[in-house]
């Protein structure tokens, strides 16, 4: 019997220990639990497909983390006048800032070296690897070569199809690309596009237009108009609105012209035109990150990507890069087997974009030139593009 009361009494005492302890740690982890306050910047608002992307981004970062991150916005902040609205979140005591544009890497970065204790984050950006280095400001971005090279794919069957169809002739087998600036990013994104419709046309012309900034609508409908009078019958775009797709949408000639976009779906404009999107989805990004500064981690070893110094980077096999809404009642029989089949070989390293009996001259410097019959391997060290020449003969740039 006394034995018996013993072993009562010592798992009554265990049993204490063992409650009281887990009250204890519960208390500890809730003291313990930071809270911090992350600020964006955005170039423009939920109206234009570019910010809604990072804004969907940024929603996900709420939905993840709750009461621990409060964020703090601002909209339409034009790239000459970052520094502002980047100094007020500095005094609102943001812990981390993410600041969504290619034009803000310059002032982030300037603003980041006198806040050595926040941490600053330019997407698309390609500076924070030049000197000076510093720990607290990074770039990332999506690999978005792939998902433009599998559009052009998708363009390149529909305009097969044209062509067997006998809606078109081989030689009228015209690409129009609606471009913002003549910046590698936005040179690296038509080429791979325009590889993608050679694989299938190998007849496969482009005209190139730039509207010289990344956002207007009328601009870029006006532009799209342009190339669609040239006689384009598809039009891609590397610009922000929507415009380019409902000028494919309106167009009112005897031959359809078919739309691909970036950044959103644009079938809900272009419900007969629009074949397919490609994206960058920085959910990942943001919400690693985001863990990696509550847990006081360094960023780049809590991402779950390749990074390069203070660039993190990550392809379609990662979910980084997105193929939105094929739009199977237009698109070419097959494209979406052959989308699976080009992820695959994305995935395998098997699909060679940059690769082909192609020379080209970099628009700035006409003693630089590349073969591309050696293979130009995009994003090898760099989150942002880094292909900057216009490809002899089959891409023409228009005034």
């Amino acid at each position: 019997m006394k034995e018996m009361k013993k072993v009562y009494f010592v798992c009554v005492v265990t049993s204490l220990v063992l409650v009281l302890g887990a009250v204890f740690l519960n208390s500890t982890l809730k003291t313990e639990e930071r809270h911090i306050k992350v600020g964006f910047i955005f170039v423009g608002d939920e109206m234009t497909p570019y910010t809604d992307n990072f804004i969907k981004a940024a929603e996900h970062v709420s939905e993840m983390y709750g009461d621990q991150v409060e964020c703090v916005v601002k909209y339409n902040v034009i790239e000459e006048n970052v520094e502002q609205p980047l100094l007020e979140l500095v005094d609102e005591k943001c812990d981390y800032i993410i600041a969504p544009s290619y034009g803000y890497g310059p002032i982030v970065k300037e603003v980041a070296a006198q806040n050595p204790d926040i941490q600053f984050c330019v997407p698309t950006g390609d500076n924070a690897n030049m000197d000076l280095v510093l720990d607290n400001y990074h770039n990332c971005m999506g690999t978005i070569y792939q998902g433009r090279y599998i559009c052009g794919v998708i363009a390149g069957m529909k305009m097969q199809e044209m062509i067997d169809e006998g809606v078109i002739a081989p030689e009228q087998a015209k690409v129009g690309y609606v471009a913002a600036f003549p910046y590698a990013e936005v040179i690296s994104g038509y080429t791979a596009f325009f590889l993608g419709v050679r694989s299938v046309v190998p007849e496969a012309t482009m005209l190139v237009k730039y509207t010289d900034t990344w956002s207007s609508y009328t601009l870029e409908k006006k532009v799209a108009q342009e190339l669609i009078d040239e006689g384009c019958v598809m039009i891609s775009q590397h610009s922000d609105t929507t415009g380019p797709a409902v000028a494919c949408e309106n167009a009112d000639g005897e031959i359809p012209v078919y739309h691909v976009g970036y950044n959103q779906s644009m079938l809900n404009v272009a419900p007969t035109r629009s074949l397919v999107s490609c994206s960058v989805d920085y959910s990942y990004y943001f919400e690693q990150s985001v863990g990696a500064v509550l847990e006081g981690k360094t960023i780049e070893e809590q991402v779950d990507a390749s990074t390069f110094g203070q660039d993190t980077f990550a392809g379609i096999d990662k979910g980084w890069v997105r193929i939105l809404d094929i739009n199977e009642a237009v698109v070419a029989k097959g494209t979406t087997q052959k989308v699976e089949e080009i992820v695959t070989g994305f995935e395998h390293r098997e699909v060679h974009v940059f690769y082909g009996d192609y020379t080209g001259t970099n628009p700035f410097d006409e003693t630089d030139r590349i073969d591309l019959s050696t293979e130009y391997v995009e994003n090898e060290k760099s989150s942002s593009p880094t292909f900057h020449y216009i490809l002899d003969d089959v891409i023409q740039v228009l005034p």
